[in-house]
């Protein structure tokens, strides 16, 4: 780990289209700051509550999926609204939230493989919510990542690489050029979901504990069917959360679509190379 890069610039300084240019470029951002001392002390204590069960691979890595409907602060950490200002932007609206998860990184941990979150035939442990084609996990950390508690770890520009090692079904133990990204409690990273990533091992004395929930653009759905939300646990999500539990099926396609479709638009700022430049 003393010869890893470590990625710890002045976050806070990158404008809109810098972040832009980041999570595109390289496939992941820090946004740091995004959640105040007490309100991470509120989701600490609604953590502390759950119950987790350990990975396959150890017993010092304790998940809790399924989050969205557990109410409270962590389904109102869904709708947080600086991290959607930014999604926002980055998708040009219409936002879809996929999931939300709980992870605890203990002493002992051995880290996390570096692996991709997206599978564009599907898998056994994404499902076909791995194929969408694209989607942005966004982890928040309720404690300091320092160098010996579990620091993300990411391989930049992974997902824009066409050989045959980027393979998205690949699980890698290391990589010459991974990136250690050391992020202060309360910041979030947030990843291209098919960059490849992963955390160290907790060599520290204390556990990290993680939030992270993912988000799609709405037009870019699976390839096949995945289940619906249930209409009763709908009904009782806040205002504010409920308008990003669209159908998790969307996807805006046209299969049949000609050349010269009526009514095309001369301008697209989206795609604009420029976009990057944005303050």
């Amino acid at each position: 780990m003393d010869a890893v890069r470590v990625d710890d610039r002045e976050w806070s300084r990158l404008t809109l289209g810098e972040r832009i240019r980041q999570i595109e470029l390289d496939g992941y951002v820090v946004l740091p700051d995004l959640l105040a001392p007490g309100h991470v002390a509120r989701l600490k204590a609604e953590t502390a509550r759950l119950e987790t069960r350990p990975v396959d691979y150890s017993v010092h890595q304790q998940v809790c999926p399924n989050l969205q409907f557990n109410g409270g602060p962590i389904t109102d950490l869904i709708a947080h609204p600086p991290t959607l200002a930014f999604l926002n932007e980055l998708f040009g609206g219409e936002t879809i939230f996929m999931s939300c998860t709980y992870a605890r990184s203990e002493p002992g941990h051995p880290g996390i493989s570096l692996h991709t979150d997206g599978q564009p035939y599907g898998s056994q442990i994404f499902g076909y919510g791995g194929s969408v084609p694209f989607m942005v996990r966004v982890l928040y950390y309720l404690d300091d990542l320092t160098r010996d508690v579990s620091p993300f770890r990411v391989i930049p520009r992974s997902h824009l690489s066409m050989h045959a090692d980027a393979n998205p079904y690949k699980r890698y133990e290391d990589h010459p050029e991974q990136v250690m990204v050391p992020v202060e409690s309360g910041g979030a990273v947030l990843i291209n979901h098919k960059v490849f990533h992963g955390n160290f091992p907790n060599t520290g004395a204390h556990a990290r504990e993680m939030l992270a929930i993912a988000y799609r653009p709405a037009w870019a759905g699976p390839i096949d069917e995945v289940p619906a939300w249930d209409e009763a646990d709908l009904s009782a999500l806040p205002d504010s959360v409920r308008p990003l539990f669209a159908d998790p099926n969307t996807r805006h396609w046209d299969f049949h679509g000609g050349n010269k479709p009526a009514n095309m638009a001369s301008e697209a700022p989206g795609i604009n190379p420029s976009r990057w430049d944005r303050r």
